[in-house]
């Protein structure tokens, strides 16, 4: 009785809790800061592996976002094909996609997939590896009229002056848009097929020859070959100095 009073009145006269109780007390903290300090740690770990995943996120973002090569892509027909098999029908899609720079280069090519993103990835691959260039005047139109033929179609394209824009329709406007030409006025005659529309007009493209070309093949100046339409010397040397292909 007599120990416990005066424990009891140390208590009172001190204001501050006992000896034993601060040790639990104390040890409550450091196993706090222990905690503390794990958690911490546990953190930072994961916090490190965090930056880890954020960095190869970058890496593997910085091979996904390429800098393109500034071809323009069309998706000119793409149409739902099956193959009989034995049990069915296996259903696929072919794509016809043309592709061109926009500055006098331009191809088209097809694909078959199971799906329509692959068989589109397909034929633009393909057209990417059968590319053509074709020489434009003043960088805008056709230096000539000239006729294409595949199979069935026909097609007839004439160069334009400016403010004509592209008067062409389906595949055949697709082409002269991926090739940069700005006024054209084209007619198709014939078939409907996109195939054979798109075959066609890049058989006219292929025969685009320049004044440029002519005249390396013949041995002589543009000037020379400018002037027999009737044209003035002065205009015919303006004229020459604009040929740039």
């Amino acid at each position: 009785m007599a120990s416990t009073e005066a424990a009891d009145n140390q208590s009172a006269a001190g204001g501050a809790p006992s000896q034993p109780r601060s040790g639990r007390g104390g040890g409550n903290n450091r196993g706090g800061g222990h905690g503390g300090q794990g958690g911490g740690q546990g953190g930072n770990r994961d916090g490190g592996r965090g930056g880890r995943g954020g960095r190869d996120g970058n890496r593997r973002g910085g091979r996904d976002d390429q800098p393109d090569d500034g071809l323009v892509e069309k998706l000119v027909h793409i149409n739902r094909v099956s193959k009989t098999v034995k049990g069915g029908k296996r259903f696929g899609f072919a794509a016809l996609v043309v592709v061109g720079d926009g500055a006098g280069r331009v191809g088209f090519g097809k694909g078959k997939a199971r799906e329509v993103p692959e068989a589109i990835t397909k034929a633009t691959a393909a057209a990417k590896k059968k590319m053509i260039r074709v020489s434009l005047k003043e960088g805008r139109t056709l230096h000539h009229d000239g006729r294409g033929r595949f199979g069935a179609g026909k097609v007839a394209v004439r160069s334009a002056p400016a403010g004509t824009g592209i008067i062409a329709g389906g595949p055949m406007r697709a082409v002269f848009e991926s090739l940069g030409v700005a006024d054209v006025v084209t007619k198709s005659i014939g078939t409907s097929n996109p195939y054979n529309m798109i075959r066609a007009t890049f058989d006219a493209l292929v025969n685009q020859t320049s004044p440029k070309s002519v005249a390396q093949r013949r041995g002589k100046k543009v000037a020379d070959l400018l002037g027999r339409g009737g044209a003035s010397d002065a205009e015919a040397q303006a004229e020459a100095a604009a040929v740039t292909e």
